[in-house]
């Protein structure tokens, strides 16, 4: 089994933090402590070198007055004729061998020391050291040295692994918390279910890692309500002419009317073009390489084209854009978008409709409106009017109020090609029903 996130983080950060420790631990040995001590050793091997050689110089009446004041200023004592120790192999540590060194350096022979305990329960370090002939004892009370840098280092490195234990847990929990949420929202969001959405708290990348999931949750979410959405419309828009043709074939064996088979083929095309829509929807339409188009006399073609259609339905059309804008698009999508609008609002709002186009409110932009002054959408229902079969009518006869596919398709086009598309309030009163493309080569002038 893999370990979890929290524990690789743990084990982990305990090893760096000791690696970083004995380091610690080495570096001041070598180049802090070390150099201390080789100092500290050459300074009292000079001072006890000198307090023997300064002995047998003084007059032996003063003798006793420079041993007391070796004795309570110093913590040295004076033994003369003091034969020299024996090396006994006795480990006194890494000071006692760079003072013996320090010695040696100055009286140019090997020194040894012997472990000698007073009537007071001192344990004082002698070794002999030649001078004026004689060898001079001198001992010094092994509490001058009594500091143990070392095992200070090891008992806080030691100590402090606890506290490293702490913050790496706390630390491994700070840093799982997130990805562990994360984790369980992607199970909730693997087994079809709705996972509550992320905080989107902490450092930045995971900051970005939530909002990533954030959206793609949202999405699949809106992907599954439009599925349901998708096959609840379909099957309601369908079980309608379905009945109707039911019954006309049934009248029509009791009564044959070439009427009634006319209804039959019409309510069989509303059905051929409903299922022709959402195939659209379902598979989406593959963009193609954009290319420069020039605006003016393709938005007067649509226009034209739309124009009977538009007239059966009282509408009226007409175009305004400027004869020097040119985009960059896919003719065939912006087509299927722009005769989507159209359609929406001659079906919904008869009367004049003028679909202009002019440069956006951003540089490299141009907006295609489609403006109409029809009864408009409340503001807080014109997201909605994206979502599959979603209809401003009560009724879902196709017939009536459409399949209410068609803004559904026209913002999947605009998404597939990274276009933006919304619903506005005209001026006025009435819709302006927009896709914004990007610009073409050619230089833009406003309308």
């Amino acid at each position: 089994m893999h370990d979890t996130l929290r524990a690789q983080t743990v084990r982990i950060t305990l090893a760096l933090v000791l690696v970083l420790e004995l380091a610690f631990v080495v570096v001041t040995l070598l180049f802090v402590l070390q150099p201390m001590a080789r100092r500290s050793a050459q300074d009292l091997g000079g001072l006890m070198v000198l307090s023997a050689r300064t002995w047998v110089e003084l007059p032996p009446q003063t003798r006793p007055a420079f041993v007391r004041e070796l004795q309570v200023n110093y913590r040295l004592a004076v033994e003369p004729d003091l034969a020299p120790p024996a090396d006994t192999g006795l480990v006194h540590g890494a000071y006692i061998a760079y003072l013996e060194q320090a010695l040696h350096d100055r009286v140019g022979r090997e020194l040894y020391f012997l472990r000698r305990t007073d009537a007071q329960g001192h344990t004082w370090l002698w070794t002999s050291i030649p001078a004026g002939g004689r060898d001079i004892g001198i001992g010094f009370d092994a509490d001058r040295i009594r500091t143990q840098p070392v095992r200070a280092l090891i008992l806080g490195l030691l100590t402090s692994l606890p506290v490293a234990l702490a913050l790496a847990l706390w630390w491994a929990r700070r840093i799982t918390r997130p990805v562990s949420a994360m984790e369980q929202a992607a199970e909730v969001l693997a087994r079809g279910d709705r996972p509550d959405l992320l905080p989107e708290t902490g450092p930045r990348e995971l900051v970005q890692l939530a909002r990533h999931f954030n959206q793609m949750a949202v999405q699949i979410r809106s992907l599954l309500q439009a599925r349901t959405t998708l096959l609840a419309g379909v099957s309601h828009d369908l079980r309608t002419p379905l009945a109707r043709i039911r019954l006309s074939l049934e009248l029509q064996r009791i009564a044959p009317s070439d009427a009634r088979l006319d209804q039959i083929e019409r309510d069989v095309q509303a059905m051929d073009r409903l299922i022709g829509e959402v195939l659209d929807l379902a598979r989406g339409l593959q963009p193609r390489p954009a290319q420069d188009l020039d605006l003016a006399p393709w938005l007067l073609d649509r226009v034209q084209t739309q124009a009977a259609w538009a007239q059966s339905q009282q509408a009226t059309l007409s175009g305004e854009c400027d004869s020097s804008i040119r985009v960059r698009v896919d003719p065939a999508a912006l087509q299927r978008v722009v005769d989507n609008l159209l359609s929406n609002a001659v079906r919904h709002a008869p009367g004049p409709i003028v679909v202009h186009a002019a440069p956006g409110g951003e540089p490299g932009w141009i907006r295609i409106a489609v403006l109409d002054r029809g009864p408009g959408i409340p503001a807080d229902r014109r997201e909605a009017m994206f979502e599959p079969f979603n209809r401003m009518e009560t009724a879902r006869t196709p017939g009536v109020g459409g399949s209410g596919l068609g803004l559904a398709i026209a913002r999947q086009i605009a998404q597939q090609h990274g276009w933006r598309i919304g619903l506005d309030a005209r001026a006025g009163g009435g819709l302006a029903a927009w896709v914004d493309v990007p610009s073409g080569g050619a230089s833009v002038s406003a309308v």
